[in-house]
């Protein structure tokens, strides 16, 4: 297993595996796209209570949820690079903010479009809402921090400090309706642990978690590949690649 990741901390070594992963990681996330959104507008019935409105909800919670995800993911890396200084790690960060902040303005607006038939606004400072849009300032800090800073490592601390800093936004969010009397609904997850949802919302539901999920180890794997050959342009193996 130390073995495994020692080499896993080689740009080469990633670059190579990591282009392995992504067909198949590809495929997977375009099938569970696919047959997620398909049963989710097509096969799964009206709410009781929301009738066709809901339906949104099968990219909102799921968005969400990512949002979340990929800082708690950059938080551990930013972590392990501050302690460590691998490099790999703070690539990794790199490529995953702007996903990151994507996932989180599709929460945002998903949100709203949800909200308008519900709660009759696009937009109350609802303390689940207000700590989604704290989180998304969040990764545009970052970005904006990292590219303000010309020297790589100088940015990767700044850049971690930052993202560690931040990282106490992620239990709030996630708790903030069961802290606060908020307009928000309870918690989407704890309702499928019960379980309270059907079977025939369920399945399209946990599809699309799953789609979310591949979709964004797809694109950052892509996305860092493309930083790894611009951080070791000037390396033997990457003058050996192009032909160089």
């Amino acid at each position: 297993m130390w073995l495994f990741f020692h080499k896993l901390a080689s740009p080469k070594y990633f670059y190579d595996l990591a282009g392995k992963f992504i067909p198949w990681l590809g495929t997977l996330c375009l099938i569970a796209f696919l047959s997620g959104l398909y049963q989710g507008l097509f096969v799964a019935p009206p709410d009781y209570q929301q009738g066709e409105s809901y339906r949104i909800l099968f990219v909102h919670v799921p968005s969400a949820w990512m949002s979340m995800f990929v800082y708690t993911f950059m938080a551990v890396l930013s972590a392990i690079n501050l302690i460590w200084n691998i490099k790999l790690a703070d690539v990794m960060v790199r490529s995953s903010a702007a996903l990151g902040a994507s996932f989180t303005f599709l929460t945002l607006v998903t949100g709203s479009l949800w909200g308008k038939p519900m709660w009759g606004a696009w937009w109350v400072w609802d303390a689940r809402l207000t700590s989604e849009l704290i989180l998304l300032f969040l990764y545009l800090g970052y970005i904006a921090l990292v590219s303000a800073i010309e020297d790589p490592r100088s940015a990767a601390r700044a850049g971690g400090v930052l993202i560690l800093v931040g990282a106490v936004n992620i239990p709030i969010i996630h708790y903030s309706v069961e802290w606060w009397s908020t307009l928000h609904q309870g918690p989407t997850l704890t309702k499928i642990g019960k379980p309270s949802v059907h079977v025939s919302m369920l399945i399209p539901w946990l599809l699309m978690f799953a789609g979310f999920q591949l979709y964004y180890f797809t694109v950052v794997l892509i996305r860092a590949r493309t930083e790894v050959l611009e951080r070791e342009r000037r390396s033997a193996w990457v003058q050996e690649l192009f032909g160089k």
